[in-house]
């Protein structure tokens, strides 16, 4: 059982793994509109989580922050609910970098995109 939480060490705070993730050219897309993951496994650094997560909901889509940040949170919390679904497939000696990106232009209530990061993860795991 994985712990339900979403921790600094989850995140993709470093320039080099967001680097290696969108212009390396060995990552995969999936989308379930509007979100949109961009995945990459890794071998696993020492000490390193399962997952690493990056977020983005552009400018472009909502011009406001407090926006952008109710629809980051929405993500975030979908993920933290169900992230043991690519936990489970990962190898041990492997890390999975995943960027969700934010394609639409208007807000959805929680519960859509709960079912839209869960077909997602869905997708991500039956690849790996």
């Amino acid at each position: 059982m994985v712990a339900p939480t979403f921790s600094k060490k989850e995140r993709i705070v470093s320039n080099k793994l967001m680097e290696t993730l969108f212009e390396k050219g060995d990552s995969q897309a999936v989308t379930a509109f509007p979100l949109k993951a961009v995945y990459l496994p890794i071998d696993k650094p020492q000490g390193g989580t399962p997952a690493q997560v990056l977020i983005s909901v552009p400018k472009k889509r909502f011009k406001h922050a407090v926006d952008r940040n109710r629809v980051k949170r929405q993500v975030r919390e979908a993920f933290r609910h169900h992230k043991e679904m690519i936990y489970e497939r990962i190898a041990t000696d492997k890390q999975l970098l995943v960027a969700f990106i934010w394609l639409s232009d208007r807000h959805y209530v929680s519960s859509e995109v709960e079912r839209r990061i869960i077909r997602l993860l869905q997708k991500i795991a039956q690849q790996l």
